[in-house]
């Protein structure tokens, strides 16, 4: 892309650069960033994280006495992009700017100064895990994605994959997740400190429940004594998460650039709306959360429930026949009037009557929100990127109001069309190309090239049997069978939005 003049003259954003910043036109920290020491270690910094939790810590550190709630951000990965990440952090002293759009698109830019350190894991392994012995670390958190927690569909914990049976054979050297939480837990153990809480930030109901199985099936294989310890003694807090933060493309970072004259190597964009709902369940401290816009409760579930069945189920279901007809965002195949139709009526005649949210909280009401949030046009929100992973998505989100319609032997006077037409959907996804011819890569991390064809092929039954599905038994269900060979039989001629004219 060639510079503009705006990215020519652009401020190189560091430490040094803060005071040459226009406050009109970005809004800088108020706290001393020189006083301010590290206390949580985050593994998997992506742009989720520094638009959520990264801000309500940036908001923890303006109130006073609140200086050693600072994150060090930790990465495992050893790609190319995680190499580029950890460089851009450390040319800008960890700072980055954060721009939000409401619902109108308007926007408004801050600098976020949370993350004081960042290291790259596999450059330097042992800094990282004195980091995580450190005393001063008191909450070891984590966004690492659904599939990271190396759990199947029936979530039980894989203790043959690559990543575990690596770190079993050699513990002292950890590379995965679990292996570098374990090791720091067993260190703090033998020199006498305190453990640090565990503290999963991931997008998945019972995510402390989730985080707990993984760390002590770990610590199961590799020492029963200090998994005991570790059950008795770390805390595993669940937390309901929830924040629209979009990849960020060249041209949006160009227009970061001149809505704020800052060039920012990493810039990250979000919706302006932010929910946080935790347990507080935390084994050595813990930041302020609730003064700034966290909420605390003693269950979790019901928020969890809500969200993952209404928000997290209906972004799938926008997305994977969004991409099949060929959109891009999901601002432009939620305004297709078929596709917006499917996930209305998902939400309000398949999800809301099986669903129980918090009390106080209106489920019609809270799917007008979604519906509201998903059409913001500002967020340019891709459409690949909420498909993808869809293998790991689909039981987590979607299966369950699927369970409830067929747990039943007589299903025949359920409605099962919508549900199974998201099943289709993901389907013919899985092909890697859309209505109008064009090709693209499904983001399908989980599961193998064989399955990826085996399931996307013309054997129905075969895929209804898959090992994602197997569990509900929906190949042995007549009823869901007959809608979702309906829902295949439409989609072959007349492609997504001809079929859902048509369901």
């Amino acid at each position: 892309m060639t510079a503009t003049a705006e990215s020519k003259t652009a401020i190189k954003l560091n430490e040094k650069a803060l005071a040459n910043l226009d406050p009109k036109r970005v809004k800088i920290f108020k706290y001393d960033r020189s006083k301010v020491t590290a206390g949580i270690a985050h593994i998997g910094v992506g742009n989720f994280h520094r638009a959520h939790q990264a801000r309500y810590i940036d908001d923890c550190l303006a109130i006073p006495g609140n200086e050693s709630w600072g994150i060090v951000g930790i990465s495992l990965g050893d790609r190319p992009s995680s190499k580029a990440k950890a460089k851009a952090m450390k040319d800008q002293d960890c700072l980055y700017t954060l721009t939000e759009y409401d619902a109108k698109g308007k926007p408004s830019t801050r600098i976020i100064g949370s993350i004081i350190q960042y290291l790259h894991a596999p450059e330097d392994p042992e800094t990282t895990m004195t980091m995580l012995v450190d005393p001063a670390i008191r909450i070891v958190s984590m966004t690492i994605t659904e599939g990271g927690y190396h759990l199947d569909s029936e979530g039980n914990f894989q203790s043959d994959a690559e990543a575990v049976q690596a770190d079993l054979k050699d513990p002292e050297h950890p590379k995965d997740t679990f292996g570098y939480i374990v090791e720091a837990l067993a260190r703090r153990r033998k020199a006498g400190t305190e453990p640090f809480t565990v503290f999963s930030c991931d997008n998945q109901r019972g995510n402390g429940d989730v985080a707990k199985q993984a760390v002590l099936s770990f610590a199961r294989l590799r020492d029963p004594e200090l998994a005991e310890w570790i059950e008795k003694n770390v805390s595993f807090p669940n937390s309901m998460v929830d924040r629209i933060a979009p990849t960020v493309t060249e041209e949006e970072a160009e227009a970061v650039r001149k809505l704020t004259g800052i060039d920012d190597q990493s810039p990250v964009i979000a919706e302006n709306f932010s929910q946080w709902v935790i347990k507080d369940e935390f084994c050595n401290g813990r930041p302020p959360f609730e003064k700034v816009g966290a909420e605390f409760t003693q269950n979790v579930a019901p928020y969890e429930h809500m969200k993952g069945r209404m928000l997290n189920a209906s972004h799938t279901a926008i997305a994977l026949p969004g991409v099949v007809a060929g959109y891009e965002y999901v601002h432009e195949a939620l305004g297709d009037p078929e596709i917006h139709r499917l996930v209305y009526d998902f939400m309000t005649k398949d999800v809301i009557p099986v669903t129980k949210g918090p009390d106080g909280i209106s489920l019609t009401d809270y799917r007008d929100m979604v519906l509201s949030r998903f059409s913001n046009p500002a967020l340019k929100d891709q459409l690949v990127r909420i498909a993808g992973d869809s293998a790991n998505k689909l039981p987590t989100f979607l299966l369950p109001t699927i369970n409830e319609h067929t747990e039943d032997e007589d299903t025949s006077s359920r409605d099962l069309r919508r549900m199974a037409f998201i099943l289709a959907c993901f389907r013919r996804y899985l092909r890697g190309i859309d209505d109008k011819g064009h090709k693209f890569t499904p983001i399908e991390p989980h599961i193998s090239k064989e399955e990826r064809a085996e399931w996307g092929s013309e054997n129905t039954e075969g895929f209804l049997n898959c090992r994602i599905l197997e569990s509900l038994g929906l190949a042995d269900n007549e009823a869901f069978v007959k809608a979702f060979n309906h829902a295949v039989s439409l989609l072959k001629p007349q492609g997504v939005l001809g079929a859902l004219r048509h369901l």
